[in-house]
């Protein structure tokens, strides 16, 4: 039998292999391409990742006869022991085709969390809600999104056989071009705008951190009682706006406005994954001249929409429920003029049952569903 350790991440080397182990693991899948090892790096530093200042976390790597073989993180979010006391999380979970490595992996978690007082193990998150959440439990050979995971199909059996039990569902949306419709004739999208109480607009570059901060801020505010849903503090608003501005398109960012006031969003971005498809995680020698001019290019057909929803204010009213159909029918002209084929919509709650039906109305169609899990600890 192979010996199997679990080590802490500690240093340049354990933690660069972190960061390639998936690569390892999954090259050659059709439903996975490998993101930026840069990117990486900066999500998992405490320096850089604004995460970390209302966070803490460690990262574990599984040997087998002293070679990489599985991957975790286990982490305490401040922001979330105020609404959900005792309640850990873990992430960052790939590894290979043995439910005792993964066994060993999520006891390693557990463990941490249980050191710290946490009564309860929820996830995976890498690192939180506002990033990549979810187990993939089918569509393995869909398109790979920008920010939403990968796993192979055996991780969830061996999620559940280490003593798991699902918690919560999570779907993903593809929106074909020739399925795209809008919600609602033309005429009376055009008659609920005549009179100047819902005003539509794209982003404003010049005022682009004016702009982001307000989408996140509806963003903060729409979802603020979905499950689960951890605000984006002022740090993230700043790193995200900073991450995003490359990809960001205004004509494919829509803020909705009643009577002056911002109310609702919609961001849609290029799908990354599709423009660094054969970079495998580098941007050496070559690959960011490639990423620059294939962005400049306009050289993508898949997007997606990360970011959606309108304030709480607006929620049940008839004004609230004509906003989300009256910014996908905005956003459609640009998506087609752009060559855009298809987009996704993620994630989304199975049991958001109000936004599914506006999704599927406008020809949304589930193609991946991902799966949250929790553990007792006590």
């Amino acid at each position: 039998m192979a010996s199997i350790e679990v080590v802490p991440v500690t240093g340049r080397d354990r933690l660069k292999a972190f960061i390639h182990l998936p690569k390892q693991l999954y090259r050659g899948h059709k439903g996975y391409v490998a993101p930026l090892d840069l990117e990486r790096a900066e999500m998992l530093s405490p320096a850089k990742n604004p995460y970390f200042t209302h966070a803490e976390a460690q990262l574990f790597l599984t040997l087998r006869d002293g070679q990489p073989v599985g991957r975790i993180s286990a982490q305490i979010c401040k922001l979330e022991q105020q609404a959900r006391p005792g309640t850990g999380h873990f992430g960052w979970l790939d590894a290979v085709d043995d439910v005792a490595v993964h066994a060993a992996l999520t006891d390693a978690a557990a463990g941490w969390l249980r050191q710290r007082g946490m009564t309860r193990m929820v996830g995976p998150f890498s690192f939180s809600s506002n990033e990549e959440t979810g187990l993939m439990v089918e569509g393995f050979d869909s398109e790979p999104m920008l920010m939403m995971p990968y796993h192979a199909p055996y991780a969830a059996g061996h999620v559940t056989a280490c003593g798991f039990a699902p918690v919560k569902t999570l779907l993903a949306y593809d929106l074909d071009k020739s399925a795209y419709k809008p919600v609602g004739s033309s005429r009376m999208l055009d008659k609920l705008q005549a009179d100047g109480t819902i005003r539509l607009r794209g982003l404003d570059m010049k005022n682009y951190a004016r702009d982001l901060s307000v989408i996140l801020d509806i963003f903060n505010d729409a979802w603020s009682e979905n499950w689960g849903m951890i605000p984006f503090t002022q740090g993230e608003i700043a790193a995200a706006a900073k991450s995003m501005k490359p990809l960001i398109d205004p004509d494919l960012v829509v803020i909705a406005e009643v009577r002056g006031e911002p109310a609702g969003m919609l961001v849609c971005l290029p799908n990354l994954l599709e423009v660094i498809r054969d970079f495998d995680g580098s941007l050496l020698p070559f690959n960011l001249f490639k990423l620059i001019w294939r962005l400049k290019m306009k050289k993508v057909r898949t997007s997606r929409i990360p970011l959606m929803g309108i304030r709480k204010a607006h929620h049940g009213s008839v004004l609230g429920a004509t906003l989300v159909p009256l910014m996908f029918d905005r956003l459609k002209t640009p998506f087609l003029k752009r060559g855009l084929e298809r987009v996704e919509l993620s994630w989304i709650l199975e049991d958001n049952l109000p936004m599914r039906r506006v999704i599927e109305g406008v020809g949304g169609r589930v193609y991946k569903t991902y799966r949250l899990y929790e553990k007792p600890l006590a």
